[in-house]
């Protein structure tokens, strides 16, 4: 006996990667709808049980294989592919719950169409037959996966599981809003496609479905345009780069980096099979020094013009009275949407200067041929025209807050982020709206009070709690009818002073994570103190798979 105690100890000693069966837990970021737990009963999950499924569906099959790799990441369980009408631990279902009750609808009685909300749903039952996740489409087995994923114990670096516990439970969720979107800007520095691909597994995590991708900048252009080639070789690269905020000091470095229309289809189909939309943005006619710098004809004064090396608004801007600008951008948008199959088309329409319109003949003229009085009417001429191309290709045009100043069709969408007036507005207008207000959700903000203890960033405070904060439907000035035009929140990562992927992450993180539970809860739901104590759980997860945040939240 004694020989054996002994034997057994060695065993143990040998084997570190081994350790006991630990519980998951579903206080998960963000929370879903409806959770009820037992926790006094559990179904254990081993290595070599199954997971059951239709593997005819490529879409299902591909969310199958994503559980399957998260549970053998994050636990090292490794689960066996069963086909549908075999019994195993796992089971995939197509058809929700609460869609039974439409079944007994009165012969003739019109079953309401889902929204895509509803869509996205997903139930998760778990009991003594295993874990049940049943969805109306493949999206709602992704989030179902997702949910399960963030719920899984984590074992330190060198260890792994032999088996996972997992209480009693009937999961049923779907989303708050239609629009859960972050931004990155690659325009002020160029982060590569393995960053990007990560940025999008991160908000793919936290629910997110809108990447707002900006793609051109003063300092520099990053999008591949093949009938104009020179436009990103050229306008990609700046010759140095001011050190600090405008400081006068330049670092002497070339630098540059744009996205082949290769790439890009590359990054929208990782994207595609994360339920993540991208909408590109192509900055007109303002923050265009640098398309001005390879096509010095399309400005006021001919240039020369530099891709910008500091940071802010150039005065210089895209000619609005030379024909040659709209066929310029039509170029570059029309390729622009062969690439993304995107619904929604960015083109900005913010900051731009109109200092060099009063001055330059081209313009004045155009006003008269017109009958425009003010030079702002310019920049509304150059957006209809855009929004009616765009339309012509089935597309929906995005600006920024300041395209509601000369007027929109009933298709432009503002995404409002001088505050939240701009959104409001269109609101009324029955204009669609994104909600991406400075003061909520401008992530390039410090969020710690002492700046100090902070890479260098552009200014101002944004600390985790304010995010968590923020309502988007703004119910005291906005009714009913008018709260249904906004689509959702966005948080947005300008990139001036954020050169390097650790960076970027630490700026998102856990912002994210309260900008997510403003997107997928409703406001019953969201308690910031719960909130607090769910996120350590997220910051663990973070460890595991090597993403970089703040440490801190305020």
């Amino acid at each position: 006996m004694k020989m054996k105690k002994i034997l057994f100890s060695m065993f143990l000693m040998l084997t570190p990667t081994l350790m006991m069966a630990e519980r998951a837990d579903y206080c998960i970021i963000p929370q879903p709808k409806s959770v009820q737990t037992d926790t006094t009963q559990v179904f254990v999950l081993r290595a070599g049980m199954g997971i059951a499924y239709d593997s005819s569906n490529p879409e299902i099959a591909r969310n199958v294989q994503f559980l399957r790799q998260w549970v053998e990441e994050l636990t090292g369980i490794k689960l066996q592919l069963t086909p549908a009408d075999k019994k195993a631990a796992v089971r995939f279902s197509i058809g929700f719950p609460a869609d039974k009750k439409n079944k007994k609808a009165k012969k003739g009685q019109k079953v309401p169409e889902l929204t895509e909300q509803q869509q996205e749903a997903y139930a998760i039952t778990i009991d003594k037959n295993g874990i049940n996740i049943q969805a109306r489409q493949p999206i709602g087995f992704f989030r179902a996966a997702q949910t399960l994923r963030k719920s899984l114990p984590l074992p330190a670096a060198d260890r792994s599981f032999i088996a996972v516990e997992f209480p009693y439970t009937k999961i049923t969720d779907e989303p708050r809003f239609v629009y859960r979107g972050a931004m990155l800007d690659c325009a002020r520095h160029y982060f590569p496609l393995e960053t990007l691909k990560r940025y999008i597994d991160v908000m793919a995590l936290h629910g997110c479905n809108q990447f707002h991708w900006h793609l051109t900048e003063d300092q520099g252009w990053r999008f591949e345009v093949k009938s104009l080639p020179e436009l990103a070789k050229q306008g990609s690269v700046r010759e140095e780069t001011v050190i600090g905020r405008n400081t006068g000091v330049y670092d002497g470095q070339r630098y540059g980096g744009y996205y082949t229309q290769a790439e890009c289809r590359e990054l929208v189909n990782y994207a595609a099979e994360r339920y993540i939309n991208i909408i590109p943005e192509i900055d007109l006619p303002g923050h265009m020094m640098g398309a001005l710098h390879v096509f010095p004809n399309l400005g006021c004064t001919g240039g020369p013009y530099p891709v910008w090396p500091q940071w802010g608004v150039s005065r210089d801007v895209l000619c609005a009275g030379n024909p040659e600008t709209l066929t310029f951008l039509k170029t570059v948008v029309g390729e622009l949407c062969d690439v993304f199959p995107s619904k929604f088309i960015h083109i900005g329409g913010d900051e731009s200067p109109r200092d060099r319109w009063k001055q330059c003949p081209k313009c004045q003229a155009k006003l008269k041929e017109l009958g425009l009085e003010k030079e702002s009417q310019l920049q509304t001429y150059i957006n209809h025209e855009m929004e009616v191309f765009l339309r012509e290709r089935g597309r929906d045009m995005i600006g920024w807050d300041e395209v509601l100043e000369g007027g929109l069709t009933e298709g432009g969408i503002v995404m409002s982020w001088r505050g939240i007036n701009g959104g409001i507005e269109a609101a009324k207008q029955h204009h669609r709206v994104i909600m991406s207000p400075t003061t909520f959700c401008y992530i390039d903000y410090y969020q710690l009070k002492d700046q100090g203890r902070q890479p260098l960033g552009i200014g101002g405070y944004l600390p985790v709690s304010k995010v968590y904060s923020f309502e988007p439907l703004i119910p005291d000035q906005l009714s009913e009818e008018e709260q249904q035009y906004i689509l959702g929140p966005q948080v947005n990562l300008w990139c001036e002073y954020v050169a390097y992927p650790q960076h970027a992450f630490y700026m998102l993180l856990p912002r994210l994570d309260a900008i997510s539970e403003v997107q997928w809860c409703r406001p019953d739901q969201k308690d910031y103190e719960g909130f607090k104590t769910r996120l350590p759980r997220m910051l663990k997860l973070y460890d595991k798979l090597g993403i970089n945040y703040c440490h801190q939240i305020e």
